[in-house]
C-alpha cells in the first residue's frame, strides 16, 4: 500500500503490539486524543486530535489509503454515556470520513470478544474453554454482548456493514480476544482460550491491510488449543498464519 494508513487510537495497547512489529511496513499517520511522550517512539506523523471531533477526523483521513481504527473507550466497565460519545459516534466519524475520501479503500476495525460474551452461558463454560471441546464461534452468529461497552463493538461492526453496503467502503472487524505482550494466564482457562500474542496482533492487522475483501468479520486470537473462537474465516479470506499457541506456556514453571 502506497497511500499512509491512518491509525486511530495508536498509543492504546492494541495500537502498540501493531507497532511494534509494523512500524516499517507502512507509512503511518498516527492518531491518538494524547500526545506522545517520545516522539521518537512513534514511526509516522502523529495528530493529536479525538475521533469527537469530526473536523480533526475528517482532515487526518485525507489522502490515506486505508485505516485502522481502533480509538475508543477501551474499558468493559465503561458506563453508556462514554460509549455512545466515543466508541459508537466516535466510530461513525471515521467511517463517515473514510467514506468522504476518493482515497480511503479499507477499514479495519478493532472489535472485541465483549461483543459475543453472552454466548459464554453456565451450561457451557467451563467446558467450552478445554481443548476437548468442539464449540465455536466463526463470526457469522448475531452479537450477543453482556456489557454496554460489547454493545459499542457490536454497533461498530453493523456500521460497517452499512459503509460496506451504501459507500462499498471495505471492512473487517476483528474480534479481539485477550491481547497479552508476555505469556498467556497460566491458571486461567478462559484467558489460555482467547489468547492473542502481540506478534499474532501484528501480523493479523498486517493481513487485513493486505488481503482482498468485501465484509468480513473474524475472531483475533492465536492457534490455540484451548478456543472457541474459530480462526478459519482469518485464516482463509485474510491468510492469517498464526505462530503461537497458549499451550506452550501452560506447563512453564
Amino acid at each position: 500500500m502506497d497511500d499512509p494508513v491512518l491509525l486511530t487510537g495508536a498509543g492504546g495497547h492494541v495500537g502498540t503490539a501493531i507497532l511494534d512489529d509494523l512500524a516499517d511496513e507502512y507509512e503511518w499517520r498516527l492518531l491518538d486524543r494524547d500526545p506522545p511522550t517520545d516522539d521518537e517512539e512513534y514511526p509516522g506523523a502523529f495528530v493529536v486530535a479525538d475521533i469527537t471531533d469530526e473536523d480533526a477526523v475528517r482532515e487526518a483521513v485525507q489522502g490515506c489509503g486505508a485505516v485502522v481504527h481502533l480509538a475508543g473507550d477501551p474499558r468493559p466497565s465503561a458506563p453508556w454515556n462514554s460509549v455512545l460519545q466515543n466508541n459508537i459516534d466516535g466510530t461513525h466519524n471515521v467511517l463517515k470520513a473514510a467514506a468522504e475520501t476518493d482515497s480511503v479503500e479499507k477499514i479495519v476495525f478493532a472489535s472485541s470478544n465483549h461483543a459475543v460474551g453472552a454466548y459464554e452461558t453456565d451450561e457451557r463454560t467451563p467446558e467450552m474453554y478445554r481443548p476437548d471441546d468442539d464449540f465455536r464461534l466463526d463470526g457469522e452468529e448475531l452479537p450477543r454482548p453482556k456489557n454496554v461497552y460489547g454493545v459499542s463493538k457490536a454497533t461498530g461492526e453493523t456500521l460497517g456493514r452499512y459503509f460496506y453496503d451504501m459507500h462499498d467502503l471495505s471492512f473487517v472487524a476483528v474480534r479481539i480476544g485477550n491481547l497479552t505482550k508476555g505469556h498467556p494466564p497460566k491458571d486461567y482457562e478462559r484467558g489460555q482460550a482467547m489468547w492473542l500474542s502481540y506478534r499474532d496482533c501484528a501480523h493479523l492487522f498486517d493481513c487485513c491491510l493486505k488481503a482482498e475483501y468485501g465484509y468480513e468479520i473474524v475472531y483475533g486470537i492465536s492457534d490455540n488449543d484451548r478456543k472457541y473462537y474459530s480462526i478459519e474465516r482469518a485464516q482463509d479470506v485474510l491468510g492469517y498464519a498464526p505462530l503461537d499457541n497458549s499451550a506452550k506456556f501452560a506447563d512453564e514453571e
